[in-house]
């Protein structure tokens, strides 16, 4: 019987068949007169990934990002970072959201909802995700600095302002405490990705589309 699988073992359950699940994965390449962007995210059964981009400190991000969230996450980019880095960083986050919406497809059978609090040393950040279909994002977060090294922590927010609108989500970031910059950034990507890896998963009771209207 195509596209199904059987039970091994003895177990009664054994004789019943399972539908095999579909990988989820989202390509997007996004390229325009400032930024050439290519990403992949595979969000079923595939973890690490390569992420390149002129941006050292965001690609560090997005490593810990797609570490923490449990996902593979592949992202090829370039831009005109010798103007500024806002180009790359904005385009980044719209990518990312766009490849992750088509890896989520039509949304049926995930959790919807997702919740992580990530403590980073004296840093303490919380993120609370919604896949709604509505972009929204509450940005809490006071790094205490402009940069962390040539980054300009202002471009967080503006990434993860690409990031909601594409989905589109609603986003909550609540920082909580925290005095280093890089400790109060890295905290709340962490918690970010773990917040989309459990809003993402499969929900095992829910199989249907997780809203009284039908549709996300």
């Amino acid at each position: 019987m195509p596209g199904w699988r059987g039970w091994k073992g003895t177990h009664a359950a054994s004789r019943f068949l399972v539908p095999r699940k579909m990988a989820r994965i989202g390509r997007v390449k996004r390229v325009t007169k400032e930024t050439s962007i290519d990403v992949t995210v595979a969000l079923d059964g595939a973890t690490g990934g390569t992420v390149r981009s002129p941006v050292a400190f965001l690609n560090h991000m997005l490593g810990l990002l797609s570490a923490h969230g449990g996902f593979r996450l592949d992202v090829r980019a370039r831009g005109d970072v010798e103007v500024d880095d806002h180009h790359l960083v904005e385009d980044l986050g719209i990518s990312l959201g766009q490849a992750f919406s088509k890896a989520l497809g039509n949304r049926s059978g995930i959790r919807r909802y997702g919740l992580a609090v990530v403590p980073m040393d004296e840093a303490l950040v919380q993120v609370a995700l919604d896949l709604s279909g509505r972009a929204h994002l509450s940005y809490g977060l006071n790094p205490g600095a402009r940069k962390i090294k040539d980054f300009d922590v202002a471009l967080v927010e503006e990434f993860l302002l690409g990031l909601v609108r594409s989905v589109p989500c609603t986003l909550h970031v609540t920082q909580a405490a925290g005095r280093n910059p890089h400790h109060v950034v890295e905290a709340a990507f962490k918690a970010l990705g773990r917040a989309l890896g459990q809003a993402a998963e499969r929900d095992l009771v829910f199989r249907g589309i997780p809203s009284t209207k039908g549709i996300l």
